[in-house]
Formats: C-alpha cells, structure tokens, sequence
C-alpha cells in the first residue's frame, strides 16, 4: 500500500512543473468555481446541472463529476496536493468535450467569431499539459512532494534529490 502511495505523490523538484500545474490549475479553479459556485458569472451548482442534465442530456452522476473535477482538480493543481488524480479528472473532462461538443467545429478557436462554436486546439493544450503532470507530478512547492517525504522518510529532514533518487 505504501508503495502506491509513494508512487502517487512522488516528484520532482521541478519549478517548470509547478508554473504548468499552478497556470492550469488557476484556470480550472475559475472554470469550475462558475459551475459549482455561480462565480465569474457562472450559473451555479444547480443551474449547471440543469444545463447538462437536461439540454445536453448527460447523466447527473456524470454531470456531477465533470463539475467536481473542474472545481475540486483546479484546487488540487493550486496546492498540488494529489495532483495526478486532480490532472486526470481535468484531462477525461476535456477528452469528453472533445468527443461530444468541440470535435464537429474543428481545429481552431472561433477567433473571429465566424464559426458556429470552438474547435478543439484549447482541449489539446490542457490535455497535453495534464499528461505532463500526470507523468511527472506536481513539480517543486507541492503537498504531494510534502507527502512523499513523510511516506518515505518517515518526515526525517533530507533532500529533495535524496527522495528523487530512492
């Protein structure tokens, strides 16, 4: 079990990491605050679901779990605390809207706004970028690199390099 555990909140002290975990995370945070909260101009819990329940006709234990990964895996990202799980959930949302919404209208972003909706190169970015994460973990600045060392270590002090290496 330690094993797992240790497998899950391993990372490096990568600062590189930790400006792509933080960015995506603000971003999703914000995302899913409008969808949990009503924040930014959102429609709330309650309102959110009814849009995906009803007028996209998604199943409300789906629903719900698109709303908490955006919500809850932003703010995994911003304290980079079980930030692999948090990075999946967002990269299975952005493959889902791929799949459902995005993928008719093309490649592009409806810049010029001369499309009837948003191509898919937004999705592809954060896809890409949660694949980082999920592969490398959340980077230096993290609870999971906290949690690592108290799995590892028993919370005995030592280097990031010392824990990367073992």
């Amino acid at each position: 079990m330690t094993f797992m555990l240790e497998k899950l909140f391993k990372t490096t002290p990568n600062y590189a990491l930790t400006i792509l975990r933080l960015v995506l995370g603000i971003v999703f945070f914000a995302h899913g605050s409008q969808k949990m909260l009503g924040w930014f101009g959102g429609y709330g819990f309650s309102g959110t679901m009814g849009f995906f329940t009803q007028q996209m006709h998604i199943p409300a234990p789906l629903a719900f779990l698109a709303i908490a990964a955006e919500f809850f895996g932003g703010l995994g990202l911003i304290l980079g605390l079980l930030t692999r799980v948090a990075a999946f959930g967002i990269a299975v949302n952005m493959v889902v809207a791929i799949l459902t919404v995005h993928s008719q209208f093309g490649l592009f972003m409806n810049w010029g706004g001369t499309q009837k909706g948003e191509g898919i190169e937004y999705h592809l970015l954060v896809i890409a970028i949660a694949a980082a994460i999920i592969a490398e973990g959340a980077g230096a600045l993290s609870f999971d690199a906290a949690v690592f060392r108290l799995l590892h270590h028993g919370g005995e002090p030592g280097t990031m390099e010392q824990v990367r290496t073992a």
